[in-house]
């Protein structure tokens, strides 16, 4: 569930009142997908909208960089969703005291066990993206790095880990030992999505059509992102690898940004990365949510069999 903060509709019909030509309000309806933030899908007599409260995970002083981040996707013709300006110019305001946005709404529904060739699509569209990203200017840290990976690790407790599923902690603690000597921090650094997972990206059939959350992008190694993106897209439901899957999306990144060489080197490191920061998150999420809450944690054993598959596998075998 991802509506923490309630509106009224007396509410939205006053915020929309901010914004020109936003129509009359038909409907408003909680969006349950997602985790970080409350969402609406607003409906007025002109068109729809995405309403989104933006919760206690983010940091309102860096709401400014998100936003300037999807209208330079925006303004080079991705399909990423802007946030609208208010009749003053202003793309954050407060409601039910919190910030703010109203965000383009964007057409296309997202799949949880996508084909091979929206992989591939997804892959493309990556590439696009980093390829837009050379040449802008704004940065944020990555507040998910591997500093903060072995922080992480130490709240959730290594025994702790442990009990959700065998010897996961001890293996959590060799591979932050592995990670801090291997970690390939030279190769180039850009802004990158990084949450790049099938519940962000829409598609109507095989086309796809927009590319949503970037509340975690972030300055970081730019493959990194596809790593990131291979781990989500690239296994089934069952944890079960698929390599035409794997190689449709390292075509599909080819087709718009190929990887370097050096890139393609570090690969496997940088995979054995992503599935331990999605690991480390969602065992913090399965040790700390109360047994009655609303919101169902991900399950971080997902990542921790993803982890130990990469550790095995060549570059050949993961269709690179």
């Amino acid at each position: 569930m991802a509506v923490y903060t309630s509106v009224s509709d007396d509410e939205v019909s006053s915020f929309l009142a901010l914004y020109p030509d936003s129509g009359r309000l038909l409907s408003v309806k909680g969006i349950t997908e997602g985790v970080e933030n409350s969402n609406y899908l607003i409906t007025t007599d002109v068109r729809s909208y995405i309403l989104t409260l933006y919760e206690k995970r983010v940091n309102p002083e860096e709401l400014p960089f998100f936003m300037a981040l999807t209208d330079h996707l925006a303004a080079e013709n991705l399909p990423v969703p802007k946030a609208w300006k208010s009749r003053d110019g202003k793309q954050i305001q407060t409601l039910a005291g919190r910030p703010a946005c109203l965000i383009e709404f964007l057409q296309g529904r997202w799949t949880p066990t996508p084909s091979a060739e929206q992989t591939r699509a997804t892959g493309e569209m990556l590439g696009k993206m980093h390829k837009s990203l050379t040449h802008f200017s704004k940065n944020r840290p990555n507040s998910l790095n591997l500093e903060n990976w072995h922080i992480l690790a130490e709240k959730c407790g290594f025994e702790a880990m442990n009990q959700i599923e065998a010897h996961m902690g001890d293996e959590v603690k060799k591979e932050l030992d592995y990670l801090d000597q291997f970690w390939p921090k030279d190769l180039p650094h850009s802004v990158i999505h990084a949450d790049l997972f099938p519940d962000n990206v829409l598609f109507e059939g095989e086309a796809l059509k927009g590319v949503i959350d970037f509340y975690f992008a972030c300055t970081e190694v730019r493959a990194w992102d596809l790593a990131i993106t291979y781990s989500a897209w690239c296994f089934d439901q069952d944890n079960r690898f698929l390599v035409d899957h794997a190689k449709a999306l390292i075509k599909g990144y080819h087709q718009s940004f190929a990887l370097t060489e050096e890139e393609r080197a570090a690969f496997i490191v940088l995979l054995r990365g992503a599935a331990l920061r999605f690991l480390l998150t969602r065992a913090w999420d399965w040790v700390n949510t109360p047994p009655d809450a609303l919101v169902v944690p991900k399950d971080p054993r997902d990542f921790f069999k993803r982890l130990v598959f990469y550790r095995d596998a060549s570059l050949e075998a993961l269709g690179l």
